[in-house]
């Protein structure tokens, strides 16, 4: 029972991680000294995919169902519970790549914007 319910706040938690690689730079655009804390977690995210491997979040996931007998998954977190909300296929390399290049992608456009208002400010 306390390893499901752990399980699943692991969910939560690996969710809200996945946010803060995509998202996490817009704070950033107001309160600048958060990039310390969002740029490591960025660049793990986009790793991660680039990499293709699995987050170390995954496999403690699925010993904790495994703990409370519940039935685990193959694949990875992204595979198993964002891919089907994405797209209607499977992980592949190809959607891996593509994810590592978004989060690239996003995070370069919000520190451009960031820099960008840094470099206008006054001294």
């Amino acid at each position: 029972m306390l390893a499901g319910l752990a399980a699943d706040a692991l969910v939560l938690v690996h969710f809200g991680f996945i946010v803060l690689v995509v998202a996490g730079g817009l704070p950033v655009l107001r309160w600048p000294r958060l990039a310390w804390v969002h740029l490591p977690i960025a660049a793990w995210g986009a790793l991660i995919e680039f990499g293709g491997w699995i987050c170390p979040l995954t496999p403690l996931e699925l010993r904790l169902r495994a703990m409370a007998g519940q039935h685990g998954y193959t694949g990875d977190f992204v595979a198993h519970y964002l891919l089907p909300l994405i797209y209607p296929d499977q992980l592949t390399r190809s959607a891996q790549i593509a994810s590592g290049l978004r989060v690239v992608a996003i995070n370069l456009v919000v520190y451009g914007l960031l820099l960008r208002r840094l470099a206008r400010r006054p001294r």
